[in-house]
């Protein structure tokens, strides 16, 4: 029994050590420029169509229903403890700085980080990577390191783009149409996003990107040439995916609140 846990928890470590190898050898490749040739470049532009451009539509109009919920039910539980006053900043609190970063990370990477690790592990699983590679080709390099830099812009535009939605939505449900209350509510996002939760706004829905990038493509590579090993290795980087972006956002709270 003993046994059998040291084994899961070291291959657990293990997994986690390749991904971050992934990682480190992705922002590597990432920050040269001898990577970006028109070839990779149209591996991210196709990347990021399938990833941010596919789903903009539907995911906005979910995302403003969603926030439109959100707002209502902040205002109406404010207006019934006399709180009006501070209902924008709960609003910005809770719906533009934790919820939409959190939810569309999730929802990007339900939709393409299972979809790329499905691809890679059945390339991996077809030797189509090692026949790739014998060719001469930096794999690595030409075709994942694009799409993990593309999926991760995605995450971080998406995010930009629904919280921008929300700041509108909530100055006309409070405030309609008027611009008499542009000041109020500009001084309150101002408060709100000052510098330091500007920056770790900026971090951490960086590092959500990264995380939805990175760790879908670390866990197809870990699939081989067995039949089994490529939902294995699907399900196994989903896991790791959102132990990573739960782990990420508790440390967020707890780096703002405690």
């Amino acid at each position: 029994m003993h046994a059998s846990l040291a084994a899961t928890f070291l291959d657990w470590l293990a997994a986690w050590g390749r991904i971050l190898h992934f990682a480190g050898y992705a922002l590597a490749a990432a920050l040269s420029p001898s990577t970006y040739v028109e070839a990779t470049r149209r591996v991210a532009v196709r990347q990021i169509y399938f990833t941010a451009w596919q789903i903009l539509l539907p995911f906005t109009v979910f995302m403003t229903l969603f926030s439109l919920v959100v707002i209502e039910i902040t205002l109406a539980a404010a207006r019934s403890f006399d709180l009006t006053r501070y209902a924008v900043e709960m609003i910005l609190r809770v719906l533009v700085l934790e919820l939409i970063p959190l939810l569309t990370a999730l929802f990007v990477a339900l939709r393409s980080g299972s979809a790329i690790a499905t691809e890679v592990a059945l390339m991996r699983y077809s030797g189509e990577l090692e026949a790739v590679e014998a060719a001469g080709t930096d794999l690595l390099r030409h075709e994942l390191v694009p799409r993990v830099v593309a999926a991760a812009l995605s995450v971080i535009s998406l995010t930009v783009l629904n919280c921008a939605l929300a700041l509108g939505l909530a100055y006309v449900a409070m405030y309609d149409f008027s611009p008499w209350g542009f000041a109020e509510f500009t001084r309150v996002v101002g408060k709100v996003f000052d510098a330091p939760i500007l920056a770790g706004f900026a971090l951490r829905a960086a590092l959500f990107g990264a995380a939805v990038a990175v760790i879908p493509i670390a866990a197809g590579l870990d699939a081989t040439r067995q039949v089994k090993s490529a939902p294995v290795a699907v399900m196994g980087g989903m896991v790791h995916l959102f132990f990573a972006l739960g782990l990420l956002e508790v440390i967020a709270l707890a780096a703002k609140y405690i």
